[in-house]
C-alpha cells in the first residue's frame, strides 16, 4: 500500500448554470478539476479549492499524482496483466488521458465501462463517447453494487466471467460506510481481477488542517470521510496487494504521504 493524494472527477461548461447544474454549491469533482488546472469549475468550486489549499498546500500536487497513479496502473494492468476490460466506478465525465484512452494505447479493443451516479454527467459522457464502440457510460451508484454490475454487463462490454479491473479512484471517501458494498463488488469479480483504490487519508499530525478540509466538504456537494491506511486496506479484503512502487516515484510518495492512500489488489 502506498500513500498518494486523492480527489474526484466531474464537469462544467460556463458560469451560467448549464444543464441544471447548481453552480452556487461547490462540487467535489469540480474542485478536483480546478486543482488539476482544468476549466470545468465555477466560482464556488474555486473558492472551496483555495480553502483546501490554504490548509494543505500539497493538495494540488496530490491531485496530479492521483491522476498519474491512475494512468500508470491502467497501463500496467493492460500491458503486464493482460486486462482487457475496465469498470470505472465514480468516473465523472471522461476527459483527457482517461481510462479508455490509456487502455487503447495498449490495445484498441480494450473495453471500458464508466459508472457515475450523476445523470447530467452520464448524459454528456454518453454524448462524448458515442463514436467509441468499446466504451460505455452507465448511471449507477456504488450503494447498489449489484445494479452497477448488471448495468455494466448489459452494455455487452463487460464479461463477468473474465478478469476485470475495477477502479474506485477517489470515490470511497465520499461515502460514510461502504465496506459491505465494496465486498459485494469483490465477490462479483472473476479470479485474476484487480481492484484499484485511491482514498483520502487521515493526517494525524495535522488534525486542525484535516478538520478545515472536512469543513469545506461539509458545505460542498458531498461530505468527506478520511480514513487511516489500515481502514483503507480493509477495502481489499483478502486480495493480494501489489507493490505499488512501480506506479509512483518513491520521492513523490514521501511528499504525499500525509494526504492519502492508494492500492492495487489482485483476486486469486
Amino acid at each position: 500500500m502506498i500513500l498518494v493524494g486523492a480527489a474526484s472527477r466531474q464537469v462544467r461548461v460556463n458560469d451560467r448554470n448549464p444543464y441544471g447544474i447548481d453552480v452556487s454549491t461547490a462540487n467535489v469533482a469540480r474542485i478536483y478539476d480546478y486543482m488539476l488546472g482544468g476549466k470545468d469549475n465555477f466560482a464556488a468550486d474555486r473558492a472551496a479549492a483555495e480553502e483546501i489549499l490554504r490548509a494543505f498546500p500539497e493538495s494540488r500536487e496530490g491531485v496530479r499524482l492521483n491522476r498519474e497513479f491512475l494512468g500508470n496502473v491502467v497501463r500496467h494492468l493492460a500491458e503486464e496483466a493482460g486486462i482487457r476490460q475496465f469498470l470505472d466506478i465514480g468516473a465523472g465525465l471522461p476527459t483527457q488521458k482517461n481510462v479508455h484512452e490509456v487502455a487503447h494505447e495498449v490495445d484498441p479493443e480494450a473495453r471500458t465501462v464508466y459508472v457515475d451516479n450523476d445523470p447530467v454527467v452520464c448524459v454528456h459522457g454518453r454524448a462524448l463517447l458515442a463514436s467509441t464502440p468499446t466504451v460505455a457510460m452507465v448511471e449507477g451508484d456504488l450503494r447498489d453494487p449489484g445494479e452497477i454490475w448488471a448495468g455494466a454487463t448489459r452494455t455487452g462490454l463487460l464479461d463477468p466471467g473474465k478478469p476485470v479491473a475495477v477502479l474506485m479512484v477517489a470515490i470511497l471517501h465520499f461515502l460514510d460506510d461502504p465496506y459491505d458494498e465494496v465486498a459485494k463488488v469483490r465477490e462479483l469479480m472473476a479470479p485474476g481481477s484487480f481492484l484499484v483504490i485511491t482514498h483520502l487519508s487521515m493526517a494525524e499530525r495535522r488534525a486542525k488542517d484535516t478538520d478545515a478540509v472536512k469543513n469545506v466538504y461539509s458545505r460542498a456537494s458531498s461530505g468527506v470521510v478520511p480514513r487511516t491506511p489500515e481502514e483503507i486496506r480493509r477495502f481489499f479484503g483478502d486480495f493480494e496487494l501489489l507493490d505499488n512502487r512501480r506506479f509512483i516515484a518513491p520521492n513523490a510518495l514521501e511528499r504525499m504521504a500525509v494526504l492519502g492512500a492508494a492500492g492495487v489488489g489482485r483476486k486469486s
